[in-house]
C-alpha cells in the first residue's frame, strides 16, 4: 500500500493554538498512521517537504445543498435530476478545490450522489447527507404557492414531495418519513421547525411541527444512533426544538442573548449561515429571487451578525456552514470573512474542523491530525491563526489538498 510522508510541517491539530513545528505525518491507505516530531522511516514512501508551512485538517462545511441549482426552489424542481446533478458536480468540485474535504448536505443530497463520490465518478469532498427535509403542510419546504391546490401525501412525484423535501403531517407520517430517509442512508434527519426565506407561504416567525411530531422524529433518530437538525430562524423555534430533543440548529438567525445562553446550557449545536444571507442580499434580485423572499432576507440580514455575537458571548458550540444557492456557491470561503467580524481566527478554525467533526459524530476521524484519523489534510501557505483570509482565498493559498489520502493538489514538490 502506497505511503506518503509529509515532513517539516507546522501542525494545527483542529483545537490547540500552540502549533507544533518540525513535525512529520505518515499517510497510508487513506488514513493517518503516525504523527511524529522526528523524521519517519518508511522505505519507498513518497516524501513531501511542507517547508514549515501550516498543515491542518481539511475544512468541513456543515450546511450545503448540492442540488440547489437556482435561487428559486420551484425552478430547481422543474430542471429535473440531470441538471441538478450537473450543478452538484461543479459545486462539489469547487468545494474540494477550496480545501473543504468534508461537506454535510443538509437537504436534498441522496444515496446516489454519495455513491458516485465514493466510487470516484464525481470529484468532491467526503459526503454526509440528511436526505429529504421533513416539512409540514405549508412549511418551509412546501414550495407550492398559495394558489396551488394539488397535494397528495406519500413518497411519489406529486405535490407532497420535491427534490429537497417531503411534506408530512401527524406523528405516523413523521415516523414513516424519518424511517424512509434513514433507510435510504441519511446520516441525520433535518426538519423545518420555523418559516424561512425561500418558501412562499410561511412567515419567518412561524413555529412548525407539533411537539409530538418533533419528538417522534427525534426518537427515530435516537434509535438509529443519530440526530435531528432543525431549520430555525426565531427564538421560539430554537427553544422549542431543543426542548423537544433536537441536537443541532441551522441558521438561528434571530437568536437573542437569553436564547443563546439557553442553547449553550443545553449543549446543543448551532450552524449559522452568513454567506447565503449577505450574498443573496447582493445578487438575489438580479438572479430572480422573489420580492417576498428578499423582504424576509432583509430581516435575517439585520440580525445575523448580532446573533453571532450572542452565540460567542454565551459559549454556544458553533459549526461552519454556508447554505449558498444556485450560482453563488463560489462564495463558500467568504463565510470566514463574514464571521471574522465576531470570531477570532482560532475560533473559526475550530468551527470548520474539530467542531464540525463533533457535530457529524466523527470525533477522532475528521477535523484532527492524529493517528487513525482520515487523511483529509490541507497545507496553508502562511499562518491562518493570524490571517484567516488565507482560507477565504478560494484555495489560492493552499499548497496541498489531500482527501482520503489522495493528493488533489500539490504545489510543494
Amino acid at each position: 500500500m502506497a505511503q506518503i510522508i509529509l515532513e517539516n510541517a507546522r501542525i494545527f491539530d483542529g483545537v490547540s493554538a500552540d502549533c507544533a513545528e518540525g513535525m512529520s505525518v505518515l499517510v497510508e491507505g487513506g488514513t493517518i498512521r503516525e504523527v511524529a516530531d522526528r523524521s519517519i522511516k518508511a522505505d519507498g514512501a513518497l516524501r513531501i517537504d511542507v517547508a514549515g508551512k501550516t498543515l491542518m485538517p481539511g475544512l468541513i462545511d456543515l450546511h450545503i445543498h448540492s442540488y440547489f441549482s437556482d435561487l428559486n426552489a420551484k425552478v430547481v424542481d422543474s430542471r429535473d435530476a440531470p441538471y441538478r446533478t450537473a450543478h452538484a458536480v461543479k459545486k462539489l468540485g469547487h468545494a474540494l478545490d477550496c480545501g473543504f474535504t468534508t461537506v454535510r448536505d443538509i437537504g436534498g443530497g441522496d444515496f446516489s450522489l454519495a455513491s458516485a463520490i465514493a466510487d470516484g465518478l464525481i470529484r468532491g469532498p467526503r459526503f454526509f447527507y440528511a436526505g429529504k427535509v421533513l416539512s409540514m403542510t405549508g412549511g418551509h419546504v412546501d414550495y407550492r404557492t398559495p394558489n396551488e391546490q394539488h397535494h397528495t401525501h406519500g413518497y411519489c412525484s406529486c405535490g407532497s414531495m420535491n427534490w429537497g423535501g417531503v411534506v408530512v403531517d401527524g406523528v405516523d407520517e413523521c415516523i414513516k418519513a424519518a424511517r424512509e430517509e434513514l433507510r435510504r442512508g441519511a446520516h441525520c434527519i433535518k426538519i423545518t421547525a420555523s418559516g424561512g426565506v425561500m418558501s412562499p407561504s410561511d412567515p419567518m416567525w412561524m413555529n412548525q411541527f407539533r411537539e409530538d411530531e418533533i419528538r417522534a422524529i427525534v426518537n427515530e433518530c435516537a434509535e438509529r444512533r443519530t440526530y435531528v437538525s432543525a431549520h430555525c430562524h426565531p427564538i421560539s423555534a430554537i427553544r422549542r426544538s431543543i426542548e423537544f430533543g433536537v441536537r443541532c440548529i441551522e441558521h438561528a438567525t434571530l437568536i437573542d442573548a437569553e436564547t443563546a445562553v439557553f442553547v449553550a446550557e443545553r449543549g446543543a449545536y448551532v450552524v449559522p449561515t452568513m454567506s447565503v444571507i449577505f450574498v443573496s442580499m447582493e445578487v438575489g434580485a438580479k438572479l430572480g429571487m422573489a420580492p417576498e423572499s428578499m423582504a424576509k432576507l432583509k430581516i435575517a440580514a439585520d440580525s445575523a451578525i448580532e446573533g453571532l455575537q450572542h452565540m460567542r458571548d454565551a459559549g454556544v458550540k458553533v459549526g461552519y456552514g454556508t447554505d449558498l444557492l444556485g450560482s453563488t456557491y463560489d462564495q463558500q470561503c467568504r463565510e470566514f470573512t463574514l464571521r471574522s467580524e465576531v470570531f477570532t481566527p482560532l475560533e473559526m478554525l475550530r468551527q470548520a474542523t474539530s467542531m464540525g467533526a463533533e457535530i457529524l459524530m466523527q470525533e477522532g476521524r475528521l477535523g484532527c491530525v492524529r493517528p487513525e484519523a482520515h487523511a483529509d489534510l490541507i497545507v496553508v501557505d502562511g499562518d491562518p491563526l493570524k490571517d484567516i483570509g488565507l482560507l477565504a482565498a478560494d484555495g489560492r493559498k493552499l499548497d496541498l489538498i489531500m482527501r482520503a489520502g489522495e493528493i488533489v493538489k500539490n504545489r510543494l514538490n
